[in-house]
């Protein structure tokens, strides 16, 4: 598969803080069609500490956002970061991952990062 020959599948995965994103999260990466999910995970407070939850074989797929909650001041972030995931998550041409799993702070409303997505082409044409 090179760069640019299929969409590729994302999943926002957002609930109140304590729901079980995390959990839910883990349990999806441990399965085998998940193998080469990236993830991308949005800290809000101080100190991060969902990366270190999410039990992964490899750090290279996970991607932290962590200068706010991505729904407002770090959506600018998450646009680049899709924007350049093709070419920053591959090698010599091929996509080292199958599908992206974006973990929202539960602080975030998920309104304003749908409308992101969709309304970017960009991103929603990859």
């Amino acid at each position: 598969m090179t760069i640019s020959s299929q969409r590729i599948p994302l999943y926002l995965l957002t609930g109140f803080l304590g729901s079980g994103k995390t959990t839910l999260l883990n349990q999806w990466i441990k399965d085998p069609a998940f193998n080469k999910a990236l993830v991308i995970i949005n800290e809000f407070g101080e100190t991060s500490l969902d990366h270190l939850l999410v039990s992964r074989s490899t750090e290279e797929q996970i991607v932290e956002l962590s200068n706010g909650c991505i729904c407002c001041t770090t959506r600018g972030d998450l646009v680049k970061t899709l924007t350049d995931i093709s070419w920053r998550f591959s090698r010599n041409g091929i996509k080292s991952f199958d599908r992206v799993i974006i973990e929202t702070t539960g602080l975030a409303d998920p309104s304003p990062i749908l409308s992101t997505l969709i309304s970017n082409e960009k991103i929603f044409q990859q």
